[in-house]
């Protein structure tokens, strides 16, 4: 299937067809923090049991408090898992194995085991049912565009906790990412254990507190 336009609206057309493929439930599944130097990754996979709320969308679309009007509501109508990969998890496996494990655990997380997933992206990860990826799926499938903001609500709701501890990154307004701010607060204030050591930001950071 070919990417969507950043102008289309996802729809159940996807999971329709995949359903009937492979018969029972479809879950889309998608994650949020890939390229951040701080926090977890966080994978989200989504069934939904009843009509979709109005106004769902790629999270990068919506703002942040469209996210959040957003996430009671769809879970209201669907089942919901969720995946962690903690820092440890990144820098010992990479983000893309990291990422890839945090889905899986969102598959198993559901209260019901899908028939087939959809997964956003160009590669799947290693799950026990047919699957399918979606390059550009959270702008075509609405469970993918679902599980998106599961993801995303979730994760800016870890780092605004582990802001309260760190104040100085500003964690709470740029999630972790690489922002002026950040990279200010890195150089000023030195690695946190919420630091992804395997990011070349970070590693650069350490081998200046190492005198290296």
């Amino acid at each position: 299937m070919p990417p969507a336009s950043k102008s289309a609206k996802p729809t159940l057309n996807p999971e329709i067809a995949l359903q009937r493929k492979h018969g029972g439930p479809v879950a889309g599944v998608d994650e949020a923090g890939r390229g951040p130097w701080a926090g977890p990754v966080v994978a989200a996979a989504v069934i939904f049991t009843g009509t979709p709320p109005k106004g769902i969308h790629d999270s990068k679309q919506l703002s942040e408090e469209a996210r959040e009007a957003l996430f009671p509501e769809i879970l209201a109508v669907a089942h919901a898992g969720i995946g962690i990969a903690e820092v440890e998890t990144i820098d010992r496996l990479n983000i893309y194995h990291a990422t890839h494990a945090a889905m899986c655990e969102a598959v198993t997380k559901l209260a019901c085991a899908p028939s087939a997933v959809l997964v956003d992206g160009n590669r799947l990860p290693k799950l026990s049912m047919p699957a399918e990826a979606l390059i550009g799926g959270d702008a075509l499938s609405l469970s993918i565009a679902a599980a998106s903001i599961i993801a995303k609500v979730t994760r800016d709701r870890i780092m605004r906790e582990l802001a309260l501890s760190f104040p100085a990154y500003g964690w709470e307004r740029n999630k972790g990412y690489g922002t002026k701010e950040h990279a200010a607060a890195l150089r000023r204030h030195g690695a946190t254990r919420h630091h992804r050591r395997s990011f070349r930001p970070v590693q650069e950071q350490l081998k200046l507190e190492a005198g290296g």
